[in-house]
């Protein structure tokens, strides 16, 4: 996720009684044809809360889902008395397969381990490492934030990701984080028009927030200290609990 990049306790951003009372009757995700989902997460957790209900559709219906963590999220807490960037780079991608369980994917994220926060000073490193993971067959879909998200390794990995997919040919769909945060429902800088959305029955969302809870050094303060605070508190965490997702296809 974004790591500290708004201050939970003085931005609260767009309230997301805001966005749940926009219009949301917009044409639904067509991924029926879909064989395999490669998405890309630049922090551990992002795939979950961007787009997790989908990944766990996907699993259901035998799709072959396959998830590559850019980063390890080892810059979630800069000056925490209690975690130190390494504690994080090996705690981090635990949570991301236990909450990936919970979706009903097995499979371990194939992890890049570029530095967490320096994504666009790799960027070109990552889309040669996307290609060979990327399959030209019809099918093949590659997820990846949104390149306008607002997080420069959100849209770093987002540029990498349509360089590597543009190259061998194969769609992609974008998936919002941090949009939810600074943007509002009429929008201009937001491609509606590619909006779509995916509902989520209630067994799915539950498989959702199941895994959600999976990121405990992301949703619960490690400590009283200011530095410790949960990065994902309650008012961000609603933004990524209803039931339903969208994404620009």
């Amino acid at each position: 996720m974004v790591e500290n990049a708004f201050d939970a306790e003085v931005d609260v951003g767009t309230a997301e009684s805001d966005w749940m009372t926009a219009d949301w009757s917009v044409p639904g995700l067509e991924w029926n044809d879909v064989v395999t989902m490669v998405v890309v997460a630049p922090h551990p957790d992002d795939e979950i809360l961007g787009v997790g209900g989908l990944l766990s559709l996907a699993a259901a219906a035998g799709v072959d889902v396959r998830v590559v963590a850019v980063t390890d999220g080892d810059g979630s807490h800069p000056g925490s008395p209690t975690v130190t960037a390494k504690d994080l780079r090996a705690r981090r991608p635990i949570e991301s397969e236990r909450a990936l369980a919970e979706l009903g994917i097995d499979h371990s994220p194939t992890r890049l381990q570029i530095t967490d926060g320096a994504v666009e000073h790799h960027e070109s490193a990552v889309a040669d490492a996307l290609m060979p993971l990327l399959d030209a067959t019809p099918g093949t879909w590659c997820l990846t934030p949104w390149r306008g998200d607002g997080h420069p390794d959100h849209e770093a990995t987002a540029r990498a990701c349509l360089t590597a997919a543009n190259a061998v040919g194969i769609p992609v769909v974008e998936y919002p984080i941090w949009m939810w945060h600074w943007a509002t429902p009429e929008h201009p800088a937001v491609p509606w028009t590619r909006c779509r959305r995916i509902d989520l029955p209630p067994h799915t969302l539950e498989a959702k927030q199941a895994s959600i809870e999976q990121f405990d050094s992301q949703i619960r303060p490690l400590s009283d200290h200011p530095a410790d605070r949960a990065v994902l508190p309650p008012h961000i965490l609603a933004r990524y609990r209803r039931p339903f997702e969208v994404v620009f296809a």
